[in-house]
Order: structure tokens, then sequence, then C-alpha cells
């Protein structure tokens, strides 16, 4: 007798043939369609991870809206060899004298000063977003665009506290444009893509991930950097950082490096923060920015367990300015500040770029905690000046272009740097390479005088470094660990 068979054995298994079939279909579609590939990964048999086929799409996209920037910058100096050289005299060497006897009134040679950067097209009229360091002090701009044709440039505006800057050419058609992304939307891990012109190599792709969001780096008092590892090197300035999607969602700015070249750590401008900065730039060539009347510091742990508080989120209000829209609304000193306009702020710096970005005559609504009380004030928001921007420096930074922040002296920065004194300014940071690490000022430092005059407050300690022109040298008396100390830091 032979044995007996499902009368549906071999449809089954046809179903199940076309069944599998198809999951292989739909998952090669589906790789396709977001130029994916499958890897398995070996400590877990049964995970696959997605990794990206190619940018081919994304470069396509994206490369003809890019262009390169290239500056001249005309400076005057030199002259024969004799005048390098430094006289023993001094200033005024009676040498001087003689070499102009003999060879008259010596000329000033003039050369150009190159640089290279990048940037991107934004709308059809010829509008293109680069950094401010790739055109400051540039006499001439030329932008070169995918196709090979060159055009003068000239700049509609740039902000220099956020690196920003808006450039203009005449003449082109049928410009290619760049679509902007959603910077807020970014993940860490996410892929990323860079484009720009490093060493002037034009139209250089290269692709990482988001390595972190947020990143302060000691650029300027709004600092909220994307991390990437995506290859930048010196000429990828101001050109666009990309999502998966072909959209812009940074403006590449910095790298962190010891030789000038990549090491997988770069810095981009997130584009959410710089849409309301160009638009500003578009329509009045400056930026305006909103201004609370408060003297703010980061709210530390032991700050917030002295308050009550679950913890040390927030923006602790050292002083309030009388007449200014945080004093007219009701806000006091040892207020901590936790929301504005419905944004949570996370510290001092927080506070500092989300009221920055508010329009001047706005009413907000700003949540503060006092007494272990939530309260709220309605603010209507002032216009900021570099006069009120000097007061409001905030207890965890003061930034000059001599590479160091400085502090009011705080009793927990008194303990933590065992400094006797109940006031002054204090040096919380110093940059690696810049004029004050150069000069061996060190993080603890109190700086008691400046080109002989005292300093009490970080108002007192800008008002002197702002006297100092560039290449002038500044006297620091300050107050270590180990004594007194007397620096000088060339500007």
């Amino acid at each position: 007798m032979e044995p007996i068979k499902p009368a549906h054995t071999k449809p089954l298994r046809a179903a199940i043939a076309i069944i599998a079939l198809v999951s292989v279909i739909s998952g090669l579609l589906i790789g396709a369609k977001f130029n994916f590939t499958t890897e398995t990964d070996a400590s877990k048999p049964h995970t696959t991870i997605m990794v990206p086929a190619n940018f081919t799409e994304v470069a396509k996209a994206v490369s003809p809206a890019v262009v390169n920037i290239r500056t001249e910058r005309v400076i005057k100096g030199g002259g024969p060899v004799f005048r390098h050289f430094h006289s023993p005299f001094g200033e005024e060497s009676p040498f001087d004298d003689f070499f102009e006897r003999f060879f008259g009134q010596i000329p000033q040679r003039e050369f150009k000063q190159r640089s290279l950067g990048s940037g991107f097209i934004l709308d059809r009229k010829g509008y293109i977003v680069t950094n401010n360091h790739v055109i400051e002090n540039a006499d001439k701009i030329t932008v070169k665009l995918n196709n090979g044709k060159e055009y003068k440039a000239k700049v509609v505006g740039r902000d220099q506290k956020t690196d920003i800057a808006l450039l203009k050419i005449k003449g082109a058609s049928d410009l290619p444009i760049a679509k902007l992304g959603d910077s807020d939307a970014l993940k860490v891990g996410e892929w990323v893509v860079a484009i720009g012109s490093p060493f002037g190599l034009e139209h250089t792709v290269t692709a990482g991930i988001v390595s972190a969001k947020g990143r302060v780096i000691g650029s300027g008092p709004y600092d909220d950097f994307i991390q990437t590892d995506a290859s930048i090197n010196p000429g990828n300035s101001g050109g666009p950082l990309v999502n998966m999607k072909g959209e812009v969602v940074g403006i590449n700015t910095a790298i962190l490096s010891r030789s000038g070249g990549n090491i997988g750590i770069g810095f981009a401008i997130p584009i959410n923060m710089a849409r309301g900065i160009i638009v500003q730039l578009k329509a009045e060539g400056a930026v305006t920015r909103g201004w609370l009347g408060v003297s703010i510091q980061d709210l530390t742990p032991q700050l917030a367990k002295y308050y009550g508080l679950k913890d040390a989120k927030g923006a602790l209000v050292a002083e309030v300015f009388k007449g200014d829209p945080a004093d007219k609304a009701g806000i006091k000193p040892r207020d901590v500040i936790v929301e504005v306009g419905g944004k949570k702020i996370k510290n001092s710096r927080d506070l500092s770029r989300i009221v920055a970005e508010l329009p001047v005559g706005k009413k907000v609504d700003i949540k503060v905690i006092r007494n272990q009380k939530e309260l709220t004030f309605q603010v209507k928001i002032a216009k900021r000046t570099e006069e009120k921007e000097a007061e409001a420096v905030t207890g965890a930074e003061g930034e000059t272009d001599l590479g160091m922040r400085v502090s009011p002296l705080t009793p927990e920065l008194a303990r933590q740097y065992n400094i006797p004194q109940r006031q002054g300014v204090v040096v919380v940071h110093v940059e690696k390479d810049s004029p004050a690490d150069r000069a061996e000022v060190q993080q603890g430092d109190l700086i008691l005088e400046i080109n002989h005059k005292a300093i009490r407050t970080v108002k007192d300690y800008q008002a002197e470094i702002k006297k100092a022109k560039k290449g002038d040298s500044i006297s620091l008396l300050i107050r270590r660990r180990t004594g007194f100390l007397a620096l000088t830091i060339t500007k």
C-alpha cells in the first residue's frame, strides 16, 4: 500500500516558494529605494545592519547647488629686507634716518592674500550662503558654479557671532538651489554627507555620521554645533552638510585638529538656527537679537540642591538690569529660568540663544522657579545692543578674541580654584594655541589688572580688552595659587 500524501502538499510548497520570491524582490526594491545594503552582525546572528550602498543620489541632487568661493585681500606692508630686522634702539632707531637719506622714503609693498571656501545656492536670484570667516575683510569675492562659470559676488550681510554670511551674484540664470531640511530632526548616528572644496579640490563629497548635537566649542556666544565625522578640511567652510534625503541640515564651519587636517571631528551650524539669521541678512543686511535684561549663569548641581530643585537644568539669574524687560516684568535675582515661550531651558547658553532668536517687541511667557515655586511672567523682548551684551556676559562665559573665557568670581568658583577673594574675574577656559595660551594664562587665574587698571567685573574686563587694537600688547596682573604673576598677551 502506498503512503497517503496530503492533497495540498504541492500547492503549499508552490505557495511558500512564491511568498519567498516576493519577499526577496520586495527587499531588493526597498534596498534600491533607500540605497541600503544589509550586513549580518556576527555577534547577533539573527540581526542585520542597514548600511548605505552608496551616496550617488544625494551627491547628484545637491552638488549642482554647491559653489567654490575664492577671495582676495590686498595687504600693504613690507619693504627691503633690512626693514624687517629688529633694532636694538626700539621703534625710533637712529639708522632710520640713514636709510631714508640714501634710499629715500621706502615705499610699502602690496601683496594679495588669497583664501578658499565653499557655499551653496539658496534661491534662483543668486543668493549664496557661506561662513563669515570665508569672506571677512575680502576685497574681491569670486564664486565658481558647478558648471565652471565664474561670477563676482557682493556681500549682502554677515553675522560674526554665528559665522554666517549671505552673498549675491548677478547675471546667472537657471540656478540650481539647495533644499533646506530640519536639523532638529537629526539623530545621533544618522548618515550625513559633506560637499565642498577641501584644499581647493572642488565638489569633493565625503560621508559620515552625526557624532553629536548641541556641541559648544568656544567659537561664540551662540554655539550649538552638529558634530560629524564626515571628512571636513580647510576649504570645506561654508559648504553644506546634507542628510540622506538630499536636504541641507547644516553649514560646515570648523574642525578640531592639531595638524590642520581632518581627524574625524568636524562641526556644522544647524540649518534651523541659520534660517532666521539668513532671513534677517537678506532683509536688513544685519542681525537684530532679542534682549531680556539679565546676567545669568549655569545652575550647578550644588546650586540646584541649595535651591531645592530636582536637577541642574535652567539658568540662574545673577543680576537684573533696572528698567529692562525682565525688571519690568518682575523677574528677580536668584530666580531660576526654566522655560521661555514653551521651550525648556537647559543652561545659560541655551537661554541666551533662545532669547536672541526672539523678535524684538514680542511678548513671551517666561517660567521661573522662586522659593521652590513655579511662577510665570510675561516679558516684552527688547533689542540687544553691543553695550547691553557686554553687561549681560553670563556667569559661564565672557568671550574675547584672546582665546579665553572669563566669569564673575562666584562662591562656587572661588572654592573650586581655591581663591580667597570675594570678587573679581576668573579665567574659566583657555583655548589651545590661542594668544592667551601662548602667554601661559591658565584656567583658574584671577585677573586683577589689565594695563594697570583694576578689574572687578566682566564689564571692566571687556572694556579694557576692547581698547586694544590687533597687534597691541596687553599686560595682565593675575593671581594664581603660586602667587602674583605679570603676563603679556599680544592681541
